[in-house]
């Protein structure tokens, strides 16, 4: 197949042996078939962590397996993160946030990120992939060793807050605004669809206040 930025659904199926009735077939069309290898590339370097994990080390293990992976496979890496359509995410960004939401909302809930979940799983996803393409783009003998870990710990320290055996109830603010929005997300509370978005915001501000 063709190493370029594009390539033909006939290039697919002669590479493939099968034809285009089979590939419409499971895939639906091009973008369903770039899709798919997208997503069995993602389901290459996801982490695996368990419910009792730390999340400052999911998440620095989750970071460290995507970048070595973008620079295992570079090419690949570039048309997953690189060849992006304006206003249009990629096919694994969804499942990215969504496996890092599982790790950051306890976290949240739990009094320990200085920004909501989903935020912070936004930033960390394109530090991440920033970090990645900008290394792949370096010759590989001349690579900046110390980016990495240095965006990584960065990022982290302006997410996290510090003292994490330090009960909820006695962090900053921020912390505080934070675990209170997380809580009432998963919480069955009496309130009006209203209410919830102008209680949402007044936590958000006071979130971004500290």
């Amino acid at each position: 197949m063709s190493s370029g930025k594009d390539f033909s659904t006939r290039e697919v199926l002669a590479a493939a042996d099968v034809t285009a009735p089979t590939l419409y077939h499971h895939f639906g069309n091009k973008q369903g078939l770039v899709d798919a290898v997208a997503r069995h590339g993602f389901a290459q370097y996801v982490p695996t962590t368990t419910a009792d994990a730390d999340p400052l080390e999911a998440i620095r293990e989750g970071w460290d397996q995507h970048v070595a992976y973008g620079l295992d496979h570079p090419r690949f890496y570039a048309r997953l993160y690189g060849n992006i359509v304006p206003g249009t995410p990629c096919a694994v960004t969804g499942p990215a946030l969504d496996m890092m939401l599982l790790i950051l909302e306890p976290a949240a809930a739990a009094g320990r990120l200085a920004v909501d979940a989903r935020k912070a799983a936004s930033r960390i996803l394109a530090a991440n992939v920033g970090v990645t393409l900008s290394l792949i783009g370096q010759p590989e003998g001349q690579r900046d060793t110390e980016l990495s870990p240095a965006v990584r710990e960065a990022l982290l320290r302006a997410t996290f807050v510090e003292g994490d055996a330090t009960p909820a109830a006695d962090r900053g603010l921020a912390a505080r605004a934070v675990a209170l929005a997380a809580a009432l997300g998963a919480a069955d509370v009496p309130l009006s669809a209203g209410e919830r978005a102008m209680l949402g915001e007044l936590l958000d501000r006071l979130a971004a206040s500290s």
